[in-house]
């Protein structure tokens, strides 16, 4: 699936190669082809003209090129832009045709009281137009504001190609700091008025109806006009107005430069009388040649009436329809990629200062708005917008963008939005409406009438279903609408504090539980230390126990071996010296024993160790003089070391 950027590439590759300059015809042909550039152009250029061709890997298309060379060319007149010729040429690769080929575009460009036509090709720039304008109407190109774009304000370097402009197209230039002749404003104060808002309060004389607009000063007359024929219904040629100063003698004068009251001016606007239907009534009885409807003789009339209608003469679509194009497309497969092109299509009419409005499907918008925590949830604004109504124009810029809504709904709303122009997109939006609120909103939708639109829903989410508090229609005022939207909030307001009380209690609950859970949890952890330290202290008990008897064992092997390498004691009637030891053990008993004088000091230290008393743990102490026995040469003979003929000792602990 191509995305919006390549379907702009494509659709404008589309139109060059093709001559298409009826934007929604080339896109009908397009998505027919599914977006396939190759298919599309097959589909349109005559078999015998040449196809376009993919054959192992290379497109090639017949493509077509202008006759005589393309320079800009600019004329001062009131006649309508010259036409271009061009021709076939031969098969070459489709994509380099597309990038290098150039369309020829023509502008017709109006300044106070003259009119210039420019034709130049669209890889120029929007600086290059004011270049020529410049050479022509004698006025600095930067000094000059080029009005009148589809797609709102360009920089100078914008190149005309990015624009996807038609062939036709109808301009006008400001010059905010140059004043008329007529006029002498200073230029810092002319400055200054342009960045005022000027309330202008217009009285429908037929209706007896009045609207307050607010304009800024940069707008002009003809902005004016024309947005009051979206309101009115009155077309721009029609209007007989009153109450403009006099100093107003042409309609591409700002506001600010006109000389109105400040900050409030009073205007009247009446539906002027055709003089040719007043001219039909009188020969109404004359033959068929006279016989011309109204709007054909006032067409023709006010054909070069402030260059809007002269295309509707020539069979071209006028500059209210080249200025427009479709809010989303038709049977958008992806809500969010619509409601994309939504956003960026209401910027360029209406300006940047417009609500937020959500990027994806309406569950998910749902989900935001709805199902988050008490405190954080909003009410949710779907705004349903119709080209074809009269009041979406001045609904969309008086009421919706004015800053103070604007601030409202982004503080307290999800704002979604849908385009109910299409008829495809209609019956979607009424298959969402009927899922989510039931068929009695949706019956309440359906009947709406086009006039009645842009409709406002105001839905609040509840624990069972979507409630609709409020439907409004377009025809408010901005007091009214924020009065309705402080109505829906109040009521909102309150059912949030229930939710918000009841959520905490929920609360409050579950941290009982949970801290419960959390003891009860603790608990169990503390049993299992408790019996993991018993068991391990039980193991290293039975540890020690079986360390504590291998060694007593060992001990005791010890002891048991050296007890039988001792030699035999000797008796009392052996000739040779004897030696007779008597040894204090620690508990105070005495253990004795003869040995031979010539026996080494190892064997006393081995009887001692049979006895249970190792050379490793004790020692032996001598008294008068005080010695330690067991720091001697263990090889000397008792004889050697005076311990003859008897010699009592002591056993002492090792420390």
């Amino acid at each position: 699936m191509a995305s919006n950027t390549d379907r702009e590439m494509i659709l404008a590759d589309f139109q060059a190669c093709t001559g298409i300059e009826n934007i929604d015809e080339a896109i009908t042909l397009l998505e027919q082809n599914n977006w396939d550039l190759v298919a599309a152009i097959n589909g349109v250029i005559p078999q015998e003209n040449g196809i376009l061709q993919s054959e192992f890997g290379t497109e090639t298309i017949q493509a077509p090129v202008f006759g005589p060379a393309a320079q800009p060319v600019t004329t001062v007149s009131t006649a309508s832009s010259s036409s271009l010729t061009s021709a076939f040429c031969p098969v070459v690769p489709t994509r380099q045709v597309v990038e290098r080929l150039s369309r020829m575009l023509d502008f017709r460009v109006e300044y106070r009281d003259r009119t210039a036509d420019v034709v130049l090709e669209d890889s120029c720039t929007v600086g290059d137009i004011k270049q020529i304008l410049e050479n022509e109407l004698q006025v600095p190109a930067s000094k000059m504001l080029l009005k009148g774009w589809k797609s709102g304000d360009v920089e100078d370097t914008t190149v005309l190609r990015s624009l996807h402009l038609p062939k036709n197209n109808n301009l006008y230039v400001l010059t905010p700091e140059i004043p008329p002749p007529s006029m002498s404003i200073p230029t810092s104060a002319l400055q200054e008025s342009l960045n005022q808002n000027f309330m202008l309060s217009i009285t429908h004389r037929e209706l007896q109806r009045d609207y307050n607009l607010r304009f800024s000063g940069s707008c002009t007359i003809q902005e004016v006009k024309r947005n009051v024929y979206d309101l009115t219904s009155i077309p721009v040629r029609h209007q007989l107005w009153e109450g403009w100063p006099a100093s107003v003698k042409e309609d591409s004068m700002t506001l600010a430069s006109a000389g109105l009251n400040f900050p409030c001016h009073r205007l009247t606007v009446i539906r002027r009388t055709s003089p040719v239907q007043t001219r039909e009534q009188s020969e109404e009885q004359s033959t068929d040649i006279h016989m011309i409807s109204d709007s054909d003789g006032d067409d023709f009339e006010d054909a070069t009436e402030f260059g809007v209608d002269d295309g509707e003469i020539f069979g071209m679509p006028s500059s209210s329809a080249l200025r427009k194009s479709p809010m989303m497309p038709e049977n958008a497969e992806n809500e969010s990629d619509a409601l994309l092109q939504f956003t960026a299509e209401f910027s360029s009419r209406y300006g940047e200062c417009h609500p937020v409005f959500f990027i994806g499907s309406l569950e998910a918008c749902f989900q935001e708005a709805f199902y988050g925590k008490a405190r954080d949830r909003k009410l949710l604004a779907i705004y349903l917008h119709h080209d074809e109504s009269v009041l979406t124009n001045v609904f969309c810029s008086q009421m919706l963008c004015a800053e103070s809504i604007v601030s409202y709904l982004s503080q307290n709303f999800i704002t979604w939005a849908w385009d109910m122009t299409r008829e495809a997109n209609r019956a979607r939006f009424l298959t969402f409406c009927t899922r989510h609120f039931g068929s009695v909103v949706t019956q309440t939708v359906r009947a709406q009438k086009t006039d009645q639109f842009p409709l406002f829903l105001i839905i609040m989410g509840k624990r069972s279903s979507n409630e609709v508090l409020n439907v409004i229609q377009g025809n408010t005022t901005v007091d009214e609408l924020m009065m309705r939207l402080i109505s829906a909030m109040e009521i909102f307001s309150a059912q949030q504090q229930e939710d918000i009380k009841d959520e905490d209690e929920r609360e409050a609950r579950e941290n009982v539980k949970r801290e419960q859970d959390e003891a009860y949890r603790l608990s169990l952890e503390a049993d299992r230390a408790k019996r993991e330290a018993q068991e391990k202290e039980m193991a290293e008990q039975c540890r020690l126990e079986q360390i504590r008897k291998e060694q007593e064992e060992e001990r005791e092997a010890i002891r048991l071996s050296l007890e039988q390498s001792l030699p035999p004691e000797p008796q009392e009637e052996h000739s040779e010296p004897q030696s007779k030891l008597r040894i204090r053990t620690p508990s105070g008993e005495f253990i004795e024993r003869r040995f031979l004088c010539s026996s080494p000091l190892q064997v006393v230290f081995d009887f001692v160790a049979s006895k249970g008393f190792p050379f490793e743990e004790f020692k032996l102490i001598s008294t008068f003089p005080r010695r330690d026995i067991t720091q001697l040469d263990p090889s000397r003979s008792l004889m050697d070391l005076k311990l003859y003929p008897q010699e009592t000792l002591f056993l002492e602990a090792k420390e």
